[in-house]
């Protein structure tokens, strides 16, 4: 059993803070911390359990961080936060002496770009620290890579193709909104594709790579080639790899509306002087900055609040191709997720249910001593069998075909 902080109280804190309530033969101590309290008071009064306790922390800021974390003294902080925050949040653990787990890597704030390398960098001090800390903990990342391992140790001598495929075919009902932070979400997608090839990577422009894939239950569904940043670990921890991909479907009319936001500037992630007048109604008016991603963010729908209209499924997967006894085979493996059923049981759609579930599942493994080892690790760097064991058990069951067309 263990003390565990959640720090964010969005969609995806909402989902694991209902898990961990959920386990409370792992997690005995529970706390949720973001920069607005009353969001953590509403979570702990949808879950009904009022042991959870709440508190107010700046994320950006290390030392209300360290302050927070000296008083409640975790075992372990679940960063739910945004990606902008996943190195403060790491120093912090590192001067309070706290292991660590995330969903998504570091990205800049004033670039849209991510990569490994930030947090990698971090490996000696958490060693020499004695803690623990374990990245991308979601779904993609973090199941995706759990099941790639699976892979590796039960189903293959060599891998030479990975395809990750992400597929939401639900409908939210809204002209237009984004399944996570609108501005990380449009920040991802509208940056440029890259693949990795006979040990290159190859950058394309965004979106360029399209092709219909057929999703279990869901059928044909338009899959467009993105940059994700599990590729990079994986092809690292996986040597024979020769192509690695990752794909995920948009609807016609988001991708319209992308290009619209795109088009008139409302994308753009940097500052911007606007003379906006002052609300006493002298009509004099002021000059403020605003970022005009940010700006859309605040009239975009909430992601939290599109579970109730929520119907249909998401499909995630790996399809991979290599060598088996001499002879190659095809593997896919795979979850689907019901938005609706998500809603019920936590409040939230389905996007956010299958980040958070497996960011409790990394937690508890952590707390189990099944995944504890100094450093800083991708979720594939640890034993895949008892995660996938809580998978089956928490919410999101997998299934397996064998030697069937990958489409890709």
């Amino acid at each position: 059993m263990g003390k565990v902080l959640i720090i964010g109280a969005g969609g995806v804190g909402t989902v694991v803070a209902h898990k961990v309530a959920q386990n409370q033969d792992v997690f005995n101590e529970i706390m949720i911390a973001s920069r607005t309290k009353a969001k953590c008071d509403a979570i702990v009064k949808a879950i009904g359990n009022p042991a959870i306790q709440t508190a107010q922390v700046d994320a950006d800021s290390v030392d209300e961080l360290v302050a927070l974390f000296n008083s409640f003294r975790p075992d372990i902080v679940i960063n739910v936060a945004l990606p902008y925050q996943d190195l403060t949040i790491m120093e912090a653990c590192l001067k309070a002496g706290v292991n660590y787990l995330d969903t998504a890597n570091y990205e800049p704030k004033d670039e849209a770009h991510f990569e490994y390398s930030w947090q990698w960098a971090y490996k000696q001090r958490f060693e020499e620290a004695g803690l623990t800390a374990i990245l991308g903990c979601g779904f993609d990342p973090g199941v995706s890579g759990v099941y790639t391992a699976y892979a590796a140790k039960h189903h293959f001598d060599e891998m030479h193709q990975l395809d990750i495929v992400d597929c939401n075919a639900g409908n939210h009902h809204k002209a237009f909104a984004t399944n996570f932070n609108p501005e990380i979400n449009i920040r991802e997608i509208t940056q440029k594709g890259l693949y990795y090839k006979d040990g290159e990577w190859l950058e394309t422009e965004p979106l360029e790579i399209h092709q219909p894939i057929t999703y279990p239950n869901i059928g044909p569904r338009e899959s467009y080639l993105m940059h994700h940043e599990e590729l990079e670990s994986l092809v690292k921890n996986y040597p024979t790899i020769k192509l690695a991909r990752f794909w995920m479907t948009f609807g016609q009319q988001y991708l319209t509306y992308l290009d619209v936001i795109q088009n008139i500037g409302m994308s753009r992630i940097d500052e911007l002087e606007y003379q906006a007048p002052l609300a006493d109604g002298s009509g004099k008016q002021v000059k403020v900055k605003i970022v005009p991603l940010q700006f859309l963010k605040a009239v975009l729908p909430n992601p939290q609040d599109l579970g109730e209209n929520y119907d249909g499924e998401t499909s995630i997967g790996c399809r991979i191709k290599g060598i088996k006894d001499g002879k190659e085979r095809t593997y896919y493996v795979y979850n689907n997720c019901s938005h609706q059923a998500a809603y019920k049981e936590t409040g939230m759609q389905g996007v956010s249910y299958t980040t958070g579930v497996p960011a409790m599942i990394g937690a508890m493994m952590f707390l189990k001593g099944i995944w504890k080892r100094p450093g800083v690790w991708n979720v594939e760097e640890f034993d895949p069998d008892p995660f996938m064991e809580q998978l089956n058990k928490q919410g999101l069951p997998w299934h397996e075909v064998f030697d069937g067309d990958l489409e890709l």
